[in-house]
């Protein structure tokens, strides 16, 4: 009966857990795109969906009512071409929704995804070479820091590389500072995994590849945490003050052993393709939503995760004091 005694009731239950979840520790992605009053469904995630400015705002006003203090944003811009060149641009999508979010919602913190993948005509993280068989690595990395020094200046509090390219976080460190940026964060996507469960994600930032794959520069998920834990080192090394986990629920192992390797804050991504799942088994009435959301994320936290990105975090917000 030992092991029983505290399981009775709810309050003791609550009383002895280990694993907390406060929306103070939620991150919620979103999608700006072009126009006014924009509001398009993403169909492969129910409930989610590419919003123009005016939108973004409102949502992010409301989450900010809920607890939500932190968003990740990501870009669809009105055009692309094969360098991306629209990501550095000082009227680009993301820094106009950086400027009106400094604006109108005071106190939430901008975290602004720095990649080209939404912004090249064809879907990959770079300028790619002649044959189309690569992304070049150096040439990417100097246009990232001009993506992000870009987006400090409209008023991102973090700055999130999510392409994978070698020696990315120091470069950013260098850039910002040396643009008097030296209190801007950076979160390094560390971990990314080659995954299938970025599908959807691929709908709703339409950025999926016209060619190829990113297997030559996402990591490969038949590796073990050597690779990962070596990712995440390094970029600590180069000046990440956070790291990711992507995706999460997947790689749990790889949560809890980056969570032992590093003394900065470790992050992992609910991905959208997890998300897809748990709605598409849900809405069949194969599993309890409200309770599957919360296991899920639980199981995150409790891996390891300090902060987790996932696009529940608003009825999270409602569900954690149940």
């Amino acid at each position: 009966m030992r092991l029983r005694r505290f399981r009775r009731t709810p309050t003791l239950r609550r009383l002895v857990r280990e694993t907390r979840l406060s929306p103070d520790n939620l991150v919620l992605p979103l999608f700006v795109c072009p126009g006014a009053g924009v509001e398009k469904p993403v169909g492969s995630m129910p409930g989610v969906a590419q919003q123009s400015v005016d939108r973004l705002v409102e949502t992010c006003r409301a989450a900010f009512a809920e607890g939500i203090r932190t968003v990740l944003l990501f870009g669809i811009p009105e055009h692309k071409d094969a360098t991306g060149s629209s990501a550095w641009s000082s009227d680009g999508i993301v820094q106009r929704a950086l400027r009106a979010l400094t604006s109108d919602v005071p106190g939430l913190v901008k975290i602004a995804d720095v990649c080209f993948c939404e912004y090249t005509s064809h879907g990959h993280c770079g300028p790619t070479s002649e044959d189309g068989s690569t992304v070049k690595n150096d040439e990417t990395v100097q246009r990232l820091v001009r993506q992000a020094v870009n987006h400090a200046k409209a008023g991102a509090a973090v700055i999130a590389p999510s392409g994978m390219m070698d020696g990315t976080v120091g470069a950013l460190r260098r850039g910002l500072d040396a643009a008097g940026f030296a209190g801007v964060s950076i979160l390094a996507y560390a971990v990314k995994y080659a995954s299938a469960f970025y599908g959807p994600f691929r709908d709703a930032a339409d950025s999926a590849p016209a060619f190829g794959d990113r297997r030559s520069y996402q990591m490969d998920p038949a590796r073990g945490v050597e690779e990962a834990l070596l990712e995440a080192r390094l970029d600590v090394e180069q000046g990440a003050d956070m790291v990711m986990v992507k995706p999460a629920g997947p790689y749990l192992d790889v949560v809890a052993a980056v969570r032992g390797a590093v003394d900065v804050p470790v992050v992992a991504y609910q991905v959208s393709g997890e998300y897809a799942m748990l709605e598409a088994a849900s809405r069949n009435g194969w599993i309890d939503r409200e309770r599957a959301v919360l296991e899920s994320l639980l199981s995150i936290k409790r891996a390891g995760a300090d902060l987790v990105i996932t696009y529940y975090a608003e009825l999270l917000a409602k569900l954690i004091e149940k």
